[in-house]
């Protein structure tokens, strides 16, 4: 179906969009620390990689669907939701009815998953409307906050005119600021790092609970399960593209202000505007506008606004033309187009009426401009808004006293994505058992690796027993020679430590007593440690969260920055002598992961190892405990010599269990200090 260009201020594609734009930063760069600048360059030049990748997806229509499948499977595993959960009975029920002029309202709630409530209006016409199926409108809300009434108190004027023009609107709280409030910002500001190693994302939640929102429409008999759109500003803008990505019932999708790209989010550090509901772990690191591209080639309109500084004009041209290069692969560049309204990050009368009429006309064939967006609108100054329904009247739960007991939205993110349970192997089963681990590893948490990291690269030299070698291009990281080397015929014994030498303390000590007569010593600083620390504001955690917008997380680094010291003090020293790793409480789990991946790693020692990715000081990969936890990976270490200074915890049981079925048992020991 052929549709008019939006007349309001169509964004103009092509060659002169970067010359009509510069890139558009969220606040200065911080070079408050030594390693600052090289991190923010490396993370830039890792943008910059991942966004260029995107040319591969446009090659020819077959291959983009040919690899449909894979990509749909990928998404909705960096979403949390691959496998896909069981469709359990929604549980709906309706605890009261308004009436209005011309429209009713559903107060609603349903169950995503069980005891996961999401709280709802459903606006519909007064009288069930002209008779037979309507179409339905899936609205997400965005981040406003209005206390127990739910955010979708605030957007009620356009289920309103949804409503008076035949439409069933379903307007749904987010997780975070919906009558049931649970957190958004779990590495923004609340340090849950273990947000990463769950493969936990907010957006997956928002995603799901609009699925299962779809489902709740298509079930009712006024709906027209062929006719279902999906629009939603800011948050909402984001969570439209998380559901109609993920669900092909969604035949049109309106984002208004939704989404940036990775070279905005990363380089120009956009992401310090944003809550982690606006982004997936990029697992799989995909240039970002493919989630856009995943809508192709149903009917998406692409809305903003030209001074939004969270979703700025430079990234919101690149999409939208990657956007036009992906809907024309299948025919259809006249069912993509965008809009962009002058002023800030607001819904302006622009917006709802290209929003409004981009979904008439695919869902009800009627392209005629909208004259009456304005009807019913929310007035007032931010401090006394005056809405067309008070907002009390409006909550699906009245009183504190009604919210169901056993709600798990406070609690979801210890729930939405499944842990592995990892069962010890059997003597027979353990080399399958330790390769079918490794390789999802690799797979999901240790992707950015080579098949083979390559040994560092020495650089600069310091003092006397200082280095600086260079682990990765745009990576270097500070070498410390704790021992004389032995002259002659060589050391016997490499052993590698791993932590800050200049808060080593008692660390440094026992390292260089583990070492005897004939062995060399030395301290790995990696990234962010020591000579290369960066500065680190909590919010917003820039580093540590871009890092997961590009597939990897800072102590996924560190581990390749410890293998590649290994492999380049082992290639110093003739290739042939051992080397042991040693680290104490998070660089311990550093230094087991390190052996793990690499073979040219003979033994580890660690004092004091963190027993849990759970733990908030323990290191974090994506995704390992969608895999495994600490102790299946310090099993697969066997048969090599473990061994571990400390207390003999419970959990390291089931690393013994694992050395026995290994036929290793004498290789593992726990050494009370």
């Amino acid at each position: 179906m052929n549709t008019p260009r939006y007349c309001f201020l169509v964004i103009l594609l092509g060659l002169l969009a970067a010359a009509r734009h510069h890139a558009q930063e969220y606040g200065p760069p911080d070079r408050g620390a030594p390693g600052d600048e090289m991190i923010q360059a490396y993370l830039a030049a890792e943008a910059t990689r991942l966004h260029a990748s995107f040319t591969n997806d446009v090659r020819s229509p077959a291959d983009w669907e040919s690899r449909r499948a894979v990509w749909r499977e990928e998404y909705l595993y960096m979403l949390g939701l691959w496998p896909l959960p069981a469709r359990t009975p929604l549980h709906a029920a309706v605890t009261g009815t308004l009436e209005g002029d011309g429209y009713r309202v559903d107060l609603v709630h349903y169950q995503s998953r069980p005891r996961l409530y999401v709280t709802g209006n459903l606006y519909r016409p007064a009288g069930g409307g002209a008779g037979g199926r309507l179409p339905a409108v899936l609205y997400v809300c965005g981040h406003s906050n209005q206390g127990r009434s739910g955010n979708k108190t605030a957007y009620q004027s356009h289920g309103i005119w949804f409503a008076r023009h035949g439409y069933v609107c379903l307007m749904v709280d987010s997780l975070q600021l919906g009558e049931i409030a649970a957190i958004h910002h779990g590495t923004y500001r609340e340090n849950r790092w273990w947000w990463h190693s769950r493969g936990y994302t907010p957006a997956g939640v928002e995603c799901w609970n609009g699925i299962r929102g779809i489902d709740y429409l298509v079930s009712r008999p006024d709906v027209d399960p062929e006719r279902i759109a999906v629009t939603g500003i800011s948050g909402g803008g984001a969570a439209t593209f998380w559901i109609a990505a993920a669900d092909g019932r969604v035949k049109v999708a309106v984002p208004v202000s939704g989404m940036a790209d990775l070279p905005s989010y990363v380089t120009n550090r956009v992401i310090n505007g944003h809550c982690d509901c606006m982004f997936l772990h990029n697992t799989f690191q995909w240039p970002w506008t493919r989630i856009a591209a995943l809508i192709a080639p149903r009917a998406q309109l692409f809305a903003n606004s030209d001074a939004d500084r969270i979703f700025p004009m430079d990234a919101n041209e690149r999409v939208i033309a990657r956007l036009e290069r992906v809907y024309s692969l299948h025919g259809r560049s006249d069912w993509v187009d965008a809009v962009v309204s002058i002023g800030g990050h607001a819904y302006r009368q622009d917006l709802r009426q290209a929003a409004y009429r981009f979904i008439n006309a695919h869902l009800k064939h009627d392209p005629r401009p909208v004259d009456d967006s304005e009807v019913d609108l929310v007035t007032g100054d931010p401090k006394n808004r005056l809405y067309p329904i008070p907002l009390d009247r409006l909550r699906v739960f009245p009183q504190e006293s009604d919210i169901p007991r056993d709600e798990l939205n406070t609690a979801i993110d210890r729930h939405f994505v499944p842990m592995a349970s990892v069962d010890p192997p059997t003597a027979r089963s353990f080399p399958d058992w330790k390769n079918t681990l490794l390789a999802e590893l690799r797979r999901v948490s240790f992707r950015t690796f080579p098949e083979r990291i390559p040994p560092a690269r020495w650089r600069a030299r310091g003092q006397a027993a200082e280095a600086h070698i260079e682990t990765e291009p745009g990576i270097a990281v500070r070498l410390l020679e704790l021992t004389n080397a032995p002259a002659a015929p060589g050391p016997t014994r490499l052993l590698l430590g791993i932590g800050d030498a200049d808060s080593g303390g008692s660390f440094i000590g026992m390292l260089r007593g583990l070492g005897r007569p004939g062995e060399a010593v030395y301290l790995c600083e990696p990234r962010g440690m020591g000579a290369t620390r960066w500065t680190e504001k909590n919010p917003p955690n820039y580093v540590k969260r871009s890092h997961a917008l590009l597939g990897s997380t800072v102590d996924t680094g560190r581990v390749r920055d410890v293998i590649a010291a290994a492999r380049a003090l082992r290639g110093r020293h003739g290739g042939q002598v051992p080397l042991t790793v040693v680290g104490e409480g998070a660089a311990a789990v550093l230094a087991a992961y390190a052996a793990l991946l690499e073979p040219e790693i003979s033994g580890a020692v660690l004092r004091r190892p963190l027993l849990t990715h759970m733990d908030a000081a323990a290191p974090q990969f994506l995704n390992v405990l969608r895999v495994c936890d600490v102790p299946d990976a310090l099993g697969m270490l066997a048969p090599r010599p473990l061994r571990v200074l400390g207390p003999a915890d419970k959990p390291l049981e089931k690393t013994a269990a694992i050395y026995v079925a290994a036929g290793a048992k004498d290789q593992f020991t726990v050494q009370a200090e």
